[in-house]
């Protein structure tokens, strides 16, 4: 006689914590891995914004500040996984700070966890632009930059909406294929880098170097003395490449074994990636003929010096894969943000909650909350320069990871005492206050010139929640699974 299925035991834990099985459940454990692998995508913002780590210190921005950042991004996403373990729902965040902080810190999560998303979006898309535009040789003025710049992200963005509301069975299979490309081309970019750099003087992964300020019509970082505060911006660049790991909790309802994969998927696809990138990167710096000419390339380094010291048909083919990579993150950030939307709305925390969490019926998709999570990152785009959103969505990103995990954090032994089958014992408190003294350093510098336009965003943003939360909603909302609807299938679209 055969033992429960891993579907049953998933809808039981599912239905547990208050919700029916709707969402298709049908990842892997590569499947799972991949999404949150594909949104961090080390050939996406490790590459569009390269400049910012450069300036920030020079070669010493790379060899050390890198694995700094991407210690510190490990040590949250080991806190997330441990509650990710204990409550593998579509929510994510959003419900781990219900349960763990109540009604009030779940709802702010929430709300700073989908702007997060909609934003590293709007981020993934804005940069997969302007990158594909340096590699042609496209000048980002005049029309190229104004409309024909929206139309372009528009039609990015439509590309991938209409995948995602077709069902997950073809955003697995190119999220899938986007994990392994990324592998693929990252470790071919590095090894054809390093066997072509004109000499390799690792000093340069120690020499600190204040290079802000250049180049003077388009510098990465603004002029600054001080070369401290200069590397300490130049860690938004590992920050800003290391988000979006919250993925894999947020398809923990369609994943097999959610309990164990989310948080083994989630870990992995930070440290897969940090260590990757920082290899990458490191060549990348090797290959520079001098690392201040390359900081006066501004946003066209990469692509200029893989044109130095590759073969054309090499570089080619290997600028092709890092723009595929770049258009296949934005669809993986898509399924994460219209999941966030979708379990928000199926607890009626949205504004036409009703609407917002229609599940298509034959494709088992959030269809509404795709469309509508893909109409405000491309509407995002025309509004705030790429640089301003990268900062934006880390702020906002690291806000919403640090909330649960400070709920985590105080309630632990007392009144969380229920852990899912993966967990840290005695080093989840020590790892989770790492996480959450590292967010709030992380806020500061992300609101820091040139970024300064995050201040009012971020600014608006929690003054409306404060207002909304206070005004209205602390009576209104009930939280997870406080919905009656949610019981019950809601199909349409």
């Amino acid at each position: 006689m055969s033992g429960p299925s891993p579907h049953s035991d998933d809808e039981a834990l599912l239905r547990k914590l208050g919700y029916r099985q709707e969402l298709a459940r049908r990842l892997s454990g590569f499947s799972n891995f991949a999404i949150s692998f594909s949104i961090i995508c080390i050939l996406a913002g490790g590459i569009t914004s390269f400049p910012i780590g450069l300036a920030g210190g020079g070669g010493a921005a790379i060899g050390i500040g890198w694995p700094l950042a991407c210690l510190f991004s490990l040590a949250v996403a080991l806190a997330m996984a441990q509650v990710a373990s204990a409550y593998p729902t579509a929510g994510g965040l959003y419900h781990w700070g219900s349960i763990l902080g109540g009604r009030g810190c779940g709802w702010a999560t929430a709300w700073f966890n989908l702007f997060g998303l909609v934003t590293v979006l709007a981020a993934v898309n804005s940069g997969a632009y302007d990158f594909l535009a340096s590699v042609c040789g496209v000048e980002l003025s005049g029309v190229w930059g104004g409309w024909g710049r929206t139309t372009g992200i528009v039609a990015m963005t439509l590309v991938q909406a209409l995948l995602n509301h077709f069902g997950t069975r073809w955003t697995t299979r190119l999220t899938d294929l986007s994990g392994w490309l990324i592998l693929a081309v990252a470790a071919v970019l590095t090894l054809a880098l390093l066997a072509a750099a004109p000499s390799h003087d690792w000093t340069r992964l120690w020499r600190f170097e204040n290079l802000s300020g250049r180049p003077v019509d388009a510098a990465a970082l603004p002029r600054h003395a001080n070369l401290a505060w200069v590397f300490c911006l130049g860690l938004l660049w590992p920050a800003y490449t290391i988000t979006g790991f919250d993925a894999s909790a947020h398809t923990a309802e369609e994943t097999i074994g959610a309990a164990r994969t989310v948080p083994r998927s989630l870990v992995r696809a930070v440290w897969v990636s940090g260590l990757a990138g920082w290899a990458m990167a490191i060549a990348i710096l090797l290959a520079l003929p001098d690392v201040g000419a390359g900081v006066d390339q501004g946003g066209a380094v990469v692509p200029w010096v893989m044109r130095r010291v590759l073969p054309g048909w090499l570089s080619t083919a290997l600028l092709a894969g890092i723009v595929a990579s770049q258009w296949l993150c934005g669809l993986a950030a898509l399924t994460s943000a219209s999941r966030m939307t979708y379990a928000f709305a199926r607890d009626g925390g949205l504004p036409a909650s009703g609407f917002l969490r229609r599940v298509n019926p034959r494709t088992q998709s959030p269809a509404a909350a795709v469309w509508v999570t893909a109409g405000m990152a491309a509407t995002f785009t025309v509004f705030v320069p790429y640089g301003t959103i990268a900062a934006v969505c880390t702020v906002l990103l690291y806000i919403s990871y640090v909330l649960p995990v400070a709920a985590g954090f105080l309630a632990y032994g007392r009144h969380w005492r229920h852990m899912g089958p993966w967990q840290l014992g005695v080093w989840y408190r020590p790892l989770a206050l790492v996480a959450m003294l590292g967010c709030l350093f992380l806020i500061v510098l992300g609101c820091q010139p040139p970024n300064q336009l995050a201040v009012p965003i971020v600014g608006t943003v929690s003054g409306l929640m404060v207002a909304v939360w206070f005004g209205w909603e602390r009576r209104r909302f009930k939280g997870p699974g406080g919905n009656p609807e949610a019981q019950a299938p809601n199909t349409g679209c």
